[in-house]
């Protein structure tokens, strides 16, 4: 039966009290039909169990009521001499004995009804300020998203403004860095995204990144392991993602060629290992990480610190994947505390 049937009846007095009657009636008419085939010296044998299970069931008052009409009951039926409430030694023993059991049990049962009520009121409590918790995360995150695309929105308006050719690329790529992290935030904070994979997460990533770019012509295939990310380090491998697939789509193909960058994340024991390769150009020549020239790599460096991850780029020839010719690989390795 469950708990909240049970303290249902408890709440209910009256209705516990029917109950109570009726567990002794049936005890009563139970103890008469065995009466026969049992020994001198029972007389509670069957009260007992209704004393015990009236007090679990319906709580202290309808247990105390079924312990005292048991014991009348017992007293007048089946102790010497029957049929009569004459108190006698044995009489007395008998009783006494009786009274010590059932003020036992009672009582125990009793204390562990309310402790069995107090742990489900502090369960639901628990239940209710979790509800809550997770309602307010959720509309915290829904604001910053909002606020990150407010802001984003705000910068293009500045950039009308603005004549200079580098200082409105600025704008834009802070305008897209800003409404691409608002959207992480909506993305990694949706109650639905327990059923979506991380390959679906990257593969819808690296989609907005192309869609934003305009590059129909570039192919983004991802594959992805079943690597346990760690909540904290989600966004940051997101933002890592973005800006090496938006480095790759400047960078590896000049003017309106095509090309693929193919993204992968694996598991490599207690560290997760992404790589971001394109069959573009290659790296220019001179082309060093300790003096990037690239805004984007330097978020990446800087990201890939936060993560305590090791980031690297070389130029490779790829031939799996579709991808043939030059390229170039950019390699993070970064401690996975889940795995």
């Amino acid at each position: 039966m469950p708990l909240s049937t049970l303290f249902r009846l408890r709440k209910n007095v009256a209705l516990g009290l029917v109950f109570g009657v009726a567990a002794f009636v049936v005890a009563l008419v139970v103890r008469m039909a065995i009466g026969d085939r049992l020994p001198p010296g029972f007389p509670y044998l069957t009260f007992f169990p209704a004393v015990i299970i009236t007090t679990v069931l319906a709580g202290l008052w309808p247990g105390i009521l079924t312990a005292v009409l048991s014991g009348l009951a017992a007293w007048y039926f089946f102790i010497e001499p029957l049929n009569s409430f004459v108190v006698t030694s044995g009489t007395a023993l008998a009783l006494g004995f009786y009274i010590v059991v059932v003020a036992v049990d009672i009582a125990v049962i009793h204390i562990m009804n309310v402790a069995l009520e107090r742990l489900a009121e502090e369960r639901n409590r628990s239940a209710a300020l979790t509800q809550q918790a997770q309602v307010m995360f959720s509309e915290l995150q829904h604001r910053v998203s909002n606020n990150l695309q407010l802001v984003s929105a705000l910068m293009l308006i500045q950039k009308a403004n603005v004549t200079d050719p580098a200082a409105r690329r600025a704008l834009e790529d802070a305008c897209g860095r800003l409404t691409t992290l608002g959207r992480l935030h909506r993305t990694l904070h949706d109650p639905n995204r327990e059923r979506t994979s991380l390959a679906e997460f990257l593969s819808s990533l690296c989609q907005d990144v192309l869609d934003s770019a305009g590059a129909d012509k570039v192919r983004c295939p991802v594959s992805a392991d079943a690597v346990d990310i760690p909540a904290d380090k989600m966004i940051p491998l997101a933002l890592i993602v973005t800006e090496l697939v938006s480095n790759a789509l400047e960078h590896a193909f000049p003017g309106d060629s095509g090309g693929t960058v193919a993204v992968g994340l694996r598991a490599d024991g207690d560290a997760a290992v992404l790589t971001v390769r394109d069959n573009g150009r290659g790296l220019p020549d001179g082309f060093s990480l300790d003096r990037p020239s690239s805004l984007g790599l330097k978020l990446v460096q800087a990201l890939a610190g936060q993560i305590g991850g090791r980031f690297s780029m070389t130029g490779a020839s790829m031939g799996d994947g579709g991808m043939t010719g030059g390229g170039t690989t950019a390699t993070l390795r970064f401690p996975n505390a889940a795995a």
